[in-house]
C-alpha cells in the first residue's frame, strides 16, 4: 500500500469536465456556467465521466489533477455497493448547449452494443431542461407506427421530418429517452443529460448539414434501422413530481430506472440560519450538478468547498455526513 492510499480522505471533490466542439454548439456553457475550456464552440461538457472519449478530472481535494478512472481504480469503494460497473463508473453526466438543432439519432440498447460494438454499453438517458427558448422543441419518437422500409424510404426522399414527433418544451421539463427511441434536441435548448456511460450514437438524419471541412456529416443509417423502436411513442407526459420539504431544503424525484436515479434538490438556508445535513451512505455515490445559485459544503475536518453555478461535485459512497449552506438548485445522481 502506497503512502498516498494510506492517507486518503473520503470527502466530496470538484470535477473538471471534458469539452466537445460539435458544430451545433454555442457559448452558453462558457458565458453562463463558467466553463473555461478551449473547445469552440462548446457544445457539451462531460461533467462526470470515465469514458475514454472524454474523462473528468478531480479539481479539488486529495485527488486533485487525477483522472476519475484512476481514482476509481485506487478506490473502487467510492462507487458503493450497488453499482455494477466492473470497477468503472456506469453513468455519465453532461451539460449540452444546443445553439442549433442536433442530428436526428438513436442509441442502441446494451444487448445490441455488446454484440455489435465490442462489448460496450448501450445508451438510455434522461434529459432535464435547464433552459429553453420560447419556441424550443425536441424530437421524441414517431407520430405513427412505422417500419424499417417506410423509414428508409422517407430518408431517401427527404420526407422523414414529417413522421417525427416534435414536442414543445420549457424550462424544468424532464424526458426519459429509452435506447431505441428516435430523438433530437432542438435549437435554443440547454440540457443536463444523465445517461449510461456510452458514446454510441447512430445518426439517422442530419438535415444535409456539412461539417467544418465542408463534408456531409457521417450517418449510421443501417445500424440506426437495426435498433429503432418503430412504434408510435405517444406524446411524452411529464412525470409526477412531489416536492418534500424540510427546514431550508426540498427535494423531488425526477427519474428512477435500472441505470440511475436522479433527484432535484432546492437548498435555501438564507433565512433558516441552519445548515443542511447531507448523508450519502454506502449504497451508492452521489454526483451533485449545480444548475443555479451558489453555496458552500462544510466538511467535518474544517475544510470547505465553494459551489457555483455549473459546478459538478463527486460525493463518494460512505463519505462522512457534511453540511451545506446557500441558495442553489442541484441535480443529485446516484445508481
Amino acid at each position: 500500500m502506497t503512502n498516498k492510499s494510506m492517507t486518503w480522505k473520503c470527502e466530496p471533490f470538484l470535477l473538471k469536465p471534458a469539452g466537445k466542439d460539435y458544430i451545433w454548439g454555442g457559448r452558453r456553457l462558457k458565458d453562463e456556467y463558467g466553463k473555461e475550456l478551449e473547445a469552440v464552440p462548446l457544445a457539451e461538457t462531460w461533467e462526470c465521466s470515465t469514458h475514454p472519449d472524454g474523462e473528468s478530472v478531480a479539481a479539488s481535494g486529495v485527488h486533485e489533477g487525477e483522472k476519475l478512472s484512476i481514482i476509481f481504480k485506487e478506490h473502487p469503494e467510492y462507487m458503493g455497493t450497488h453499482p455494477k460497473g466492473n470497477g468503472e463508473l456506469p453513468i455519465m453526466i453532461k451539460l449540452i448547449d444546443a445553439k442549433q438543432d442536433l442530428s436526428v439519432q438513436v442509441h442502441p440498447d446494451d444487448e445490441y452494443a455488446k454484440n455489435h460494438e465490442n462489448g460496450q454499453l448501450g445508451k438510455t438517458e434522461m434529459w432535464y431542461v435547464a433552459d429553453a427558448a420560447k419556441d424550443a422543441r425536441l424530437i421524441y419518437g414517431f407520430y405513427h407506427d412505422m417500419d424499417r422500409k417506410s423509414v428508409k424510404e422517407a430518408l431517401e426522399d427527404h420526407t422523414i421530418e414529417k413522421y417525427l414527433q416534435k414536442i414543445r418544451i420549457q424550462k424544468d421539463d424532464v424526458f426519459f429517452i429509452q435506447a431505441g427511441t428516435v430523438h433530437a434536441i432542438g435549437a435554443g435548448t440547454l440540457i443536463a443529460e444523465i445517461q449510461e456511460s456510452s458514446n454510441l450514437t447512430y445518426r439517422l438524419y442530419d438535415y444535409e448539414r456539412r461539417d467544418k471541412d465542408g463534408n456531409f456529416r457521417k450517418l449510421h443509417v443501417d445500424k440506426a434501422l437495426d435498433v429503432l423502436n418503430y412504434k408510435s411513442s405517444g406524446s411524452p407526459r411529464q412525470p409526477m413530481r412531489v416536492l418534500r420539504y424540510q427546514n431550508g431544503f426540498a427535494r423531488e424525484l425526477l427519474c428512477r430506472c435500472k441505470y440511475f436515479q436522479v433527484e432535484r434538490y432546492l437548498l435555501n438556508t438564507e433565512r433558516t440560519r441552519k445548515l443542511v445535513n447531507f448523508d450519502v451512505g454506502r449504497n451508492s455515490f452521489k454526483v451533485l450538478l449545480c444548475l443555479e445559485g451558489c453555496g458552500v459544503i462544510f466538511m467535518k475536518d474544517g475544510q470547505f468547498l465553494n459551489i457555483f453555478k455549473g459546478d459538478c461535485i463527486f460525493v463518494p459512497a460512505g463519505c462522512e455526513c457534511f453540511k451545506m449552506h446557500g441558495k442553489l438548485q442541484l441535480l443529485a445522481v446516484g445508481c
